[in-house]
């Protein structure tokens, strides 16, 4: 049975904590961001965590849950 390999790129945009929880970054904060008000820029820096289906596809491709 050959290795099942990490999808890079999910690795990249998704963290799984220490208790497994699976962690995503908010859209909407790259740029533009001068006509926003700091409270939003705050609440966009903030981890959100991922949802029922969104967790079960996500962990499809992270097989080791090794992600950065």
């Amino acid at each position: 049975m050959p290795k099942i390999k990490t999808n890079k790129s999910a690795a990249k945009r998704f963290k799984v904590t220490g208790t497994g929880k699976l962690m995503r970054t908010h859209s909407l904060r790259n740029h533009l961001m001068i006509n926003k008000g700091p409270g939003r820029s705050r609440r966009l820096a903030q981890e959100a965590q991922l949802s029922g289906t969104m967790k079960q596809r996500i962990t499809r491709l992270l097989p080791t849950g090794v992600a950065h």
